[in-house]
């Protein structure tokens, strides 16, 4: 049987299963979003249905799929409703729930449906657009918004508000609250500016301007939430059978959720389904909630990949199943990045937020490889914890060890052996693995030339790699010798056992 609205009385379960009632499923359409995404459906989505079952914002969702690529039959099929399956742990305890969301009333294809999209415009109801077109869809192009569809993201959104504003006659009151969740800092800013430019260039009335600019709130925004969508054919038919109908959309996602959203009390009012869910955070500067993330989350991801693909651990969860790796990854975020976090961050803020990233570490839902996370490894250390060293500095007079044990790990795992054309490689165990990341010939030449404790000087002194001298820094160049030599004479394993009676000892 496959899920629909016609099917949903006829449900029999093995298991615990929230359904919409069918009023939910009458609501007026309030959102116009671009992106039919797992992000999407497991994350605004999840707060729009949770929301209206609450009797809070009471509104669905018309979605425009963007692309040409594939199509809507599953969404058509099944009437918008699909399933989240939410997995993982929250507060030391195990959660899972299944959840049929009715939160999406219709899909639309832009390249087909240009004119019935337009018309939503003139939707007194419609108050919100969200995207998520990915990092490339903010991006200024040379469109001509009176194509049918236009080419870019920001070419539809601005056809969308001029025809709002036509629609309307300028009503002041009737601009729109526009939330893109693409992953760049100051999403909602950038897409304006877009929008502004194409604006300009299109020549549009000096009135449109005033009203664009005046009347319309693009937010700035952040979203955090594993969703890796639909499971393994295996997961997928066990679940099918626990709920007793099949499901094309079904939706996997880890119970954590956070979306933090730059906006004032028009957008709070807007936004009202921010009050059904604490993952929705509402307020004048997100910016706390990034630096969190990039640290505690990011940054440990970070320093701990060298470390955990050295010592042959394939996955996070693995890790956290692993005594000793799973003490360095709560030592290094807690001990070392949190105190250093370069934004004004309450002690407690950044205690909960590592007790809650520790979680999802744990989650034996999410299959994170650490290969994966090496991807980039170089810039990613640049970003995400050059600051973090700079500001550990400011305070302390001693080197963080548990930082100088993860860039020792770095260099370590950085060693190519091989050049394949361009693709260099390391190996462990006599296996190769690819190193993915635009340094890779720096390093496979540094190798080959330096050993010890000269390669350490020379790589921590490369400015272009670093944007400072990180051999000014007091004694830290010294602890990354040292623990370089103790992983390569005794082990991995063998370095975290000292770093952790270290750390007991302290």
């Amino acid at each position: 049987m496959i899920l629909n609205r016609e099917n949903l009385e006829k449900i029999e379960t093995s298991v615990a299963l929230q359904k919409p009632e069918p009023e939910m499923l009458r609501l007026p359409e309030k959102v116009l979003q671009f992106g039919t995404g797992v992000l999407l459906r497991g994350l605004p989505d999840y707060f729009i249905d949770k929301a209206n079952r609450e009797g809070i914002f009471n509104g669905r969702v018309v979605v425009v799929k963007s692309t040409d690529k594939g199509g809507t039959v599953e969404f058509d099929d099944q009437d918008g409703l699909y399933t989240i399956c939410v997995r993982g742990i929250e507060d030391g305890q195990k959660v899972e729930e299944n959840i049929i969301s009715g939160a999406i009333s219709r899909v639309l294809t832009a390249s087909s449906d240009w004119s019935e999209i337009l018309q939503l415009a003139a939707n007194p109801e419609i108050e919100i657009i969200l995207s998520n077109t990915t990092e490339v869809g903010i991006q200024l192009v040379d469109d001509n918004i009176m194509l049918a569809p236009p080419v870019s993201f920001p070419g539809k959104l601005l056809a969308v508000l001029l025809a709002r504003y036509r629609a309307f006659n300028g009503d002041k009151n009737k601009g729109l609250v526009i939330v893109p969740t693409e992953l760049i800092p100051d999403n909602g800013l950038k897409l304006k500016n877009i929008v502004k430019e194409l604006a300009t260039r299109h020549h549009l009335d000096a009135d449109f301007l005033q009203w664009l600019e005046e009347s319309n709130t693009f937010c700035n925004t952040l979203v955090d939430r594993i969703v890796p969508g639909k499971p393994d054919a295996q997961t997928l038919a066990r679940l099918e059978q626990e709920l007793g109908y099949h499901d094309e959309l079904l939706t996997m996602s880890e119970v954590y959720r956070l979306w933090a959203i730059e906006g004032d009390e028009r957008v709070k009012q807007v936004l009202s389904f921010a009050e059904a869910d604490k993952g929705v955070i509402i307020t004048p500067d997100i910016n706390i909630h990034r630096e969190l993330k990039l640290r505690l989350l990011n940054g440990t991801h970070t320093l701990s990949c060298g470390v955990a693909v050295l010592a042959g651990i394939k996955t996070v969860k693995e890790a956290m199943d692993n005594t000793q790796m799973a003490n360095f990854i709560s030592a290094l975020m807690q001990e070392d990045i949190a105190p250093a976090i370069p934004y004004p961050v309450a002690p407690e803020a950044s205690a909960n937020f590592a007790r809650k990233v520790l979680d999802r570490f744990r989650n034996p839902h999410i299959e994170h490889q650490w290969l994966s996370i090496t991807m980039n490894y170089t810039a990613k250390l640049k970003m995400r914890l050059i600051p973090v060293l700079l500001r550990y500095y400011e305070t302390a007079s001693q080197a963080p060890e548990n930082i100088a044990f993860g860039f020792a790990a770095y260099l370590l795992f950085m060693r190519a052996t091989e050049n394949r054309s361009g693709k260099y490689f390391g190996t462990l165990n006599n296996e190769p693995y690819l190193i993915n990341d635009e340094s890779a010939e720096y390093f496979y030449g540094v190798w080959q030339r330096l050993e010890g404790e000269e390669l350490v000087d020379e790589v921590l002194r490369n400015q272009e790699l670093w944007g400072t001298d990180l051999t000014a820094l007091p004694g830290f160049a010294a602890a990354v010798k040292k623990q370089m030599e103790s992983i390569k004479n005794a082990g991995i394993s063998e370095g975290l056992k000292k770093l952790e009676g270290k750390q007991v000892s302290a």
